[in-house]
């Protein structure tokens, strides 16, 4: 019987490097086949993830929000509208003509008008942030029209209609978001969306977790792969049904399959620390999908819960699994109940999470010498630590 491994079993080795700095290294990745991010991270197309607030911040940052389908296709549609509208902005793609930073510096100058006051020194550091996120992104064209805008679809009942929606309303990746990827229902459900919108729409398949599974998605045409079955946080396919894999192993074989048919691979599930996404990048996906890590923040789906009273309050945001007899509740739905449904602490602006993620691979990246993610996936060595190794590599006091 073969041992698999997840990221607490692992660490990553540290190797002779020569970049100057970690502002060097470049988190360029790609998402699909066609589509590209500049930093590889994914939030999850979970009901208390991902909507279009969430969507609108990962797109800044440079990756991609996932919009969830528990819900209308009028509802997703109008905030996948609502996502191309903000990247369609940063060019005017419709009549060729480039934005450009005086444009968005008149833009900023008409909204402190709209203030009625002067701007603050706030202010100046908002529209620095503003223009450092211009100089990175928007000039470099040609990664910017790569960029995807995904939203997640199922296999059965409305999917075609709901697919059809979405690209009508910019939509240029659809995401297949089922429990169990290698099945007949999603072979067909690919088949199908790729005669529907042949080149011009992109489809990621999964969750998968096998080499067998890898090559059948891959030959049913699909561009992306997302992998993980029974790791998320507030999963428990393996605790209820006994079914699911560690996942370090898991992107190992799949990843390794995947690259003979240039199919990218999201590590999805399983994510706690910082540490833990450039783990993943290391065993091989492309970017990583984010569940638990950016719950609770202020751009998640869901009402902010206050307990007790000032200067004693504390704060606090509903995370549920898809599979949860809450979420499913919602839907009108009780059965097969794989998943949980938590009250966690409110955690504020996901930017700050994300400039931790950001910061912890570009420190990950130096640490092996990888000046980009193909770099780091072939320099990137593991070596299995013990239980006693992995309460050392946490904060701890004798």
């Amino acid at each position: 019987m073969k041992t698999y491994l997840t990221y607490d079993d692992v660490n990553i080795i540290p190797k002779y490097s020569e970049l100057e700095s970690r502002d060097k290294v470049d988190l360029t990745t790609r998402f699909t086949k066609n589509t590209v991010l500049t930093i590889p991270i994914v939030s999850s197309p979970m009901d208390t993830v991902t909507e279009l607030d969430m969507a609108k911040e990962m797109l800044d940052w440079g990756g991609v929000g996932v919009i969830h389908r528990f819900q209308s296709i009028e509802k997703q549609s109008k905030m996948m509208k609502s996502v191309w509208r903000v990247w369609d902005s940063y060019f005017d793609i419709g009549d060729g003509s480039e934005r450009s930073i005086d444009k968005e510096y008149d833009e900023w100058i008409k909204q402190t008008g709209r203030w009625n006051r002067p701007p603050t020194k706030s202010d100046w550091e908002d529209l620095k942030e503003r223009f450092y996120f211009a100089d990175d992104m928007i000039h470099d064209e040609e990664i910017w029209k790569k960029r995807p805008l995904c939203a997640a679809i199922g296999v059965t009942g409305d999917y075609k209609e709901r697919a059809q929606e979405l690209v009508k309303n910019g939509c240029n990746v659809l995401l297949i978001d089922v429990a169990h990827g290698h099945h007949v229902l999603v072979k067909n459900a690919i088949e199908e969306l790729k005669n529907e919108f042949g080149e011009n729409v992109e489809v990621i398949g999964g969750s998968i977790a096998t080499k067998e599974a890898t090559k059948d998605l891959c030959e049913w045409g699909v561009d992306g792969i997302r992998v993980g079955i029974g790791n998320g946080s507030l999963c428990e396919t393996r605790i209820r049904t006994g079914v699911g894999l560690p996942q370090i192993s898991v992107l190992f074989d799949v990843c390794s399959v995947a690259d003979n048919y240039s199919v990218p691979c999201i590590a999805d599930g399983g994510v706690r620390y910082v540490g833990d996404v450039a783990k993943g990048l290391g065993a091989g996906a492309d970017s990583v999908m984010l569940g638990s890590i950016i719950a609770g923040t202020k751009e998640t789906p869901g009402d902010i819960h206050k307990v007790g009273e000032w200067p004693n309050e504390k704060l606090y945001k509903k995370y549920r699994g898809s599979a949860s007899l809450d979420s499913k509740a919602d839907r009108g739905e009780s059965n097969n109940v794989e998943g949980n449904s938590k009250i966690i602490p409110y955690k504020g602006k996901v930017k700050r999470i994300i400039s931790d993620i950001r910061d912890g691979l570009c420190s990950s990246f130096s640490y092996v010498g990888a000046s980009d993610v193909l770099d780091f996936q072939s320099k990137c060595e593991f070596v299995q630590v013990t239980q006693a190794g992995v309460i050392e590599a946490k904060p701890h006091l004798l």
